[in-house]
């Protein structure tokens, strides 16, 4: 039975162990970032529940602009309780549960959850390979991003609420 709710600190070694499966070591959240993000946006950061046990995760600030920079990675500040854009700094899911709709289901939490806020737009950066995945979820592809995170080629994605 999949369940979706707010992050705890107690979820931090979880989270930590499903990035680092996910996420080259120069892509991945660190243990301080994701303390941090605990601790300051917690309303917007998610994991995915099953049989009590957390496989998933998707969190972002609320920005102030369309796209996402590279400086949110390591600073970020408490979310506005109204307005702005809903980014996603990371999504990722065990990989003994993906393919199963877990992804899926965390983005439409998070969608619905940023609608209720009135933010604009739910923003994030993908690699080439992920785009098919997110247009199908409803998100515009909005050319080459201007990160270099982890050096790699990103695009952004855009979806307006």
């Amino acid at each position: 039975m999949l369940k979706i709710r707010n992050v705890k600190l107690e979820d931090l070694p979880e989270l930590v162990t499903i990035e680092n499966l996910c996420f080259t070591k120069e892509e991945a959240a660190t243990q301080d970032a994701f303390e941090k993000r605990i601790q300051l946006i917690s309303d917007s950061f998610y994991v995915a529940e099953v049989n009590g046990n957390v496989v998933g995760l998707i969190n972002g600030p609320v920005i102030e602009q369309p796209e996402i920079t590279d400086d949110l990675f390591s600073a970020i500040k408490q979310n506005p309780t109204t307005g702005g854009y809903q980014s996603i700094l990371g999504l990722a899911v065990s990989p003994e549960y993906q393919k199963q709709g877990i992804a899926s289901a965390l983005l439409v939490h998070l969608e619905r959850a940023a609608a209720v806020c009135k933010r604009k737009t739910v923003t994030l950066t993908c690699k080439e390979v992920l785009i098919g995945y997110y247009e199908k979820q409803g998100y515009n592809k909005d050319g080459v991003s201007n990160s270099v995170h982890g050096g790699e080629v990103w695009y952004n994605m855009s979806k307006r609420l």
